[in-house]
């Protein structure tokens, strides 16, 4: 096996956090001459790229680059997958799965741009964000060397090995960083949601500890005692207007993550499989995406066919999957992205949602494709064909009659 040349100029994923921060000048040092190039986006991490260039610069790069990707985030990425109405494993609303994609997208471009020859990131050999980073490195740009520091023995030897060491490597190397020992939460935050791991959190049998663990949302018992009312329009399955205000959609979640935030909606702990094997626990505040879910969810109901709805949440289960694995440019994923957006064609209308105490409620729906016939649905037989009722219950019930006459009923 032929050994790979040591890259000449490397484009970064860099977040300015602890794991990027430590690798900046390691890389200097595991391949001298090299020349680093960070790039950070903007997606919606609130105060989190303060003087991240700065920070950066400081901490060994040589060139530094912020995209603000906060509307393509939101109408490309978080939108298809509202549609899609998709979550992994139940609770999940895969706020990190769906982010990795676009910023590795992003670093092939800036890689292609300043003719680097390599790409990297800062994720461990135990997470899932390595294979979504590197999935898409190997779609986009097959051709790019992937440099991952974490996975590279020459890390381990350099006692780089957890979150503490890599502390302490900071403090040696003058590393400008936020984490302490004590404030040890590993957090990724986006305009979609914020994710916490780490500390207590780690143990099944403990309690999160709230107060200092919540960043976007309250918790429930500070949350106000009234409820409060709002309405989300959709136009093919995208939200369009908050409270009757047109916004883009990058505008509507940050609207939605206040408004849901103050009302602790959309905050779960989990345990969830990792693609590479192990359970992991994690906190997840989404609040404005289980909004835009549960109202999308309200408009389907009344908006799609029986068959078709039922097909649709089976497949957003694989999506969910595919979503999660980081194979978001993968050609099964798209073609379902398609089914996705023709069964979205209908799903055009308002909802309200009554938010109170943790709870988003989607209380009211109406559109001029609903499928739903108040006369139809209740409980008066006029215009109703009961023989037909009765004939449909012998035909469906017929090979479970046979059955039963000829086997008797199974112990």
């Amino acid at each position: 096996m032929t050994k790979q040349k040591d890259p000449k100029k490397i484009v970064l994923a860099y977040s300015g956090g602890l794991d990027t921060s430590v690798i900046l000048p390691w890389l200097k040092h595991r391949y001298p001459g090299v020349k680093l190039v960070c790039f950070a986006a903007e997606l919606g991490q609130g105060d989190e790229l303060e003087g991240v260039e700065k920070k950066a610069y400081a901490s060994g790069a040589d060139e530094v680059i912020v995209k603000d990707l906060r509307k393509e985030f939101a109408e490309q990425y978080c939108y298809p997958m509202t549609r899609a109405h998709a979550t992994y494993e139940q609770d999940y609303m895969l706020g990190t799965s769906i982010a990795r994609p676009l910023i590795a997208k992003h670093q092939v471009l800036v890689a292609k741009h300043t003719k680097a020859d390599a790409v990297g990131h800062g994720a461990t050999g135990k997470g899932n964000d390595q294979v979504r980073f590197e999935l898409t490195y190997k779609a986009l740009a097959p051709k790019l060397k992937i440099i991952s520091p974490w996975k590279d023995q020459a890390f381990i030897d350099d006692g780089l090995t957890d979150r503490e060491t890599a502390i302490d490597y900071a403090k040696k190397h003058k590393i400008p960083i936020d984490q302490t020992k004590k404030k040890i939460y590993s957090r990724d935050r986006n305009l979609w949601h914020i994710s916490h791991e780490g500390d207590e959190i780690e143990h099944t049998d403990r309690e999160p500890d709230w107060k200092r663990c919540l960043v976007m949302s309250v918790p429930v018992e500070k949350a106000p005692n009234k409820a409060e009312y709002i309405t989300v329009d959709f136009v093919k399955g995208n939200a369009t207007h908050v409270n009757g205000k047109k916004l883009a959609g990058h505008t509507i979640i940050e609207t939605l993550n206040e408004i849901g935030g103050k009302h602790a909606v959309g905050t779960t702990v989990l345990v969830e499989n990792r693609l590479v094997g192990m359970k992991s626990r994690g906190v997840y505040e989404t609040p404005g995406g289980t909004i835009l879910y549960e109202a999308h969810k309200a408009l389907e109901q009344i908006c799609l066919e029986r068959d078709l709805y039922h097909t649709k949440q089976q497949l957003a289960l694989k999506y969910g999957e595919l979503t999660y694995y980081g194979q978001w440019f993968h050609p099964l994923r798209e073609a379902l992205q398609a089914f996705m957006d023709q069964s979205n064609k209908v799903v055009t209308g308002s909802v309200k949602l009554k938010l109170y105490k943790g709870s988003a409620m989607a209380v009211e729906a109406s559109s001029n494709k609903s499928l739903y016939d108040a006369d139809l649905a209740s409980f008066a037989m006029d215009g109703y064909d009961i023989e037909a009722a009765r004939g449909f219950i012998d035909l469906l019930g017929l090979p479970m009659q046979v059955r039963g006459a000829k086997q008797g009923v199974p112990k």
